[in-house]
């Protein structure tokens, strides 16, 4: 390889595109401290108080709704912050729901938009410390998949939600609104199982050019209906509407080539598609492997780890 391009060897990486890279006793940890302090910083929040989660369970129902909201004086400043968070989630996958749904309002935020970030940056204040861990395993692929059916009040389109595991260890995940409205709950199903086929598909064809062999992966869904359509030839007027999605399924699950079956562990898609309690929230962002990093006592760490230290001595 040296001979072919100019390369220096920097030993272990600690630090990259904002991301810090933790060894920890088992794997490692990704964290975006820095920069969520950063973000915290351009709102003028760094010393607010925090918040035990995201969003309210009446998120989208009550306050994108209100009468009397009127626009944000500053929308450039909206785009900023959430254009910030944006990045974010590249190791927080448990802002993925809200973030994704803030940035729906980018063109005309309003003021109680406004509110919703401002909640999210108290969240973050309080879990500045939270990456996404990584830990030896077997090299097998699951993926989930799951939708919230109309859920979105002011276009009743439905939100695809999925996540796919390398062994136990979180590796790919969307929370995304539908372009479509889904007449049903099985074609919101059925399109997001299309969604989570193709970047299983993808991630299939990339570990096979890394030469990285792996087991048939699974697919894991809930919903009987778009179980029983993958697996059925005949293609009938009711889901000529979804022929598109129909097809790609189709040939991309071949029989005996790919598993689809219901999984009672698709409850951790839930902080994909709709807002959460606190407890549940709390217990699925461990699900996700989303979880404080380890001391260290490494370059722009040290003052937060500090602060630590002095909590567990006390």
């Amino acid at each position: 390889m040296y001979t072919t391009f100019s390369m220096k060897e920097l030993d272990f990486v600690n630090y990259f595109l904002s991301i810090s890279v933790t060894k920890a006793t088992c794997g490692y940890a990704l964290s975006q401290q820095k920069y969520a302090s950063d973000s915290l910083a351009k709102a003028g929040m760094s010393d607010c108080k925090s918040y035990s989660s995201s969003m309210a369970t009446k998120f989208i129902s009550s306050s994108f709704t209100t009468a009397d909201d009127c626009p944000f004086s500053q929308p450039a400043l909206y785009r900023s912050l959430v254009g910030a968070l944006q990045y974010l989630t590249l190791t927080r996958p448990d802002l993925a729901f809200v973030v994704n749904h803030l940035c729906q309002f980018m063109h005309s935020p309003l003021t109680s938009h406004l509110t919703s970030v401002k909640r999210l940056l108290r969240y973050l204040k309080g879990t500045l410390s939270y990456g996404l861990h990584f830990s030896p395993g077997p090299l097998l692929l699951n993926a989930y998949s799951d939708s919230d059916w109309a859920g979105n009040v002011l276009d009743r389109r439905s939100t695809t939600g999925y996540c796919v595991y390398l062994g136990p260890n979180l590796i790919s995940w969307s929370a995304k609104k539908q372009p479509n409205v889904s007449r049903s709950s099985s074609e919101a199903e059925y399109r997001a199982l299309a969604q989570t086929l193709a970047e299983l598909s993808w991630i299939g064809m990339l570990l096979a050019e890394l030469h990285i062999s792996i087991p048939v992966p699974t697919l894991w869904c809930d919903n009987l209906s778009a179980i029983a359509m993958s697996n059925n030839h005949i293609f009938h007027a009711r889901t000529k509407h979804i022929e598109v999605d129909y097809h790609f399924v189709r040939e991309e699950l071949p029989p005996r080539s790919f598993i689809s079956v219901i999984s009672p562990l698709l409850i951790r898609l839930l902080m994909f598609t709709k807002p959460l309690s606190v407890a549940r929230f709390q217990y699925l962002q461990h699900q996700l492997n989303v979880l404080p990093s380890p001391l260290s006592l490494r370059g722009h760490d040290k003052q937060h780890d500090k602060s630590q230290l002095s909590q567990l001595t006390q």
